[in-house]
C-alpha cells in the first residue's frame, strides 16, 4: 500500500507552522549550518528540525520505565520534545558522531549520559547503556548512508530495544528508507504515523516494531 493510500491520521494535514517558535533559535541554525557544509553527507539539512516533527515523532514515547535512546539529536531538538513528554533528563541515552553538537548536548543537557559515536556502529557504543531502551527516537539521515549501513543502525538500535518498544525514524523521502523485502526478512513492521509539511523540508514519521502476526501497512 503506497503511502498516499493509508488512511489519514490527525497529523498528516499539520498546517505550516508560521510562528516564530516552529525553529530553533538563529544561534542552533548557525551552529547546524557550519557543521553541514563540514560534513553534508552527515548531517543530511540544512536546519534543523521543526518543533512540529519533534512533537509528531517524540508523540507515542511516554514516561515509562526504562532509557529513551536518541540517534544523532543534532542540536536538541527532539530531545527538549522528550523532555516535554516527561522523559527524565538522566534516563536520555544521546548517540551524536559530530563533536560540535555532541559538546553543546553536553552543555544543554548535563544529567543526559551523551555518547560521542558513529550509530551505524551501535553495539560497541551501547555495550555502555546496560538494561534495554524503551523507545529509539532517530533523526538520523538514513537515506545519505547506504542501504547496508541503514540495516545496520535498525538492527543495532533493536539488539538493545525492549521487546515491546518501538523504532521512530523521519525521512524526507516518499517511503521508509529501507525496502519492504528487508524489513520483513529482519521481522519488523513499519507504520507511517504521519507527514509534517511544515518542516524544512516537509518530513515523514514512521514507527517500526517487532512484526507480530499483523501485516505490513508501511510503505
Amino acid at each position: 500500500m503506497s503511502p498516499a493510500s493509508l488512511p489519514q491520521t490527525p497529523h498528516e494535514s499539520a498546517p505550516l507552522d508560521s510562528s516564530a517558535a516552529a525553529y530553533p533559535g538563529w544561534r542552533d541554525l548557525w551552529s547546524f549550518l557550519r557543521t553541514w557544509r563540514r560534513s553534508p553527507g552527515r548531517v543530511g539539512a540544512i536546519a534543523p528540525s521543526s518543533v512540529a516533527l519533534a512533537r509528531l515523532i517524540t508523540s507515542e514515547v511516554a514516561a515509562a520505565p526504562g532509557r529513551v535512546l536518541e540517534l544523532g539529536p543534532g542540536t536538541g531538538v527532539f530531545t527538549r520534545a522528550l523532555l516535554e513528554r516527561g522523559v527524565r533528563e538522566e534516563d536520555l541515552v544521546l548517540v551524536e558522531a559530530a563533536p560540535e553538537f555532541a559538546a553543546l548536548l553536553e552543555r544543554r543537557f548535563p544529567a543526559a549520559q551523551v555518547l560521542r559515536a558513529d550509530a551505524r556502529y551501535l553495539p560497541h557504543p551501547l555495550s555502555r547503556v546496560g538494561s534495554p531502551v524503551s523507545a529509539v527516537v532517530s533523526g538520523l539521515p538514513l537515506r545519505n548512508l547506504s542501504r547496508r549501513h541503514r540495516l545496520a543502525v535498525l538492527l543495532g538500535a533493536f539488539g538493545h530495544l525492549a521487546v515491546d518498544g518501538a523504532f521512530y525514524q523521519f525521512t524526507y523521502g516518499a517511503r521508509f528508507p529501507l525496502p519492504r523485502s528487508w524489513t520483513d526478512r529482519h521481522g519488523f513492521k513499519v507504520q507511517r504515523l504521519g507527514r509534517v509539511y511544515g518542516n524544512l523540508p516537509p518530513a515523514t514519521v514512521y514507527r517500526v516494531t517487532r512484526r507480530a502476526a499483523s501485516r505490513w501497512i508501511g510503505a
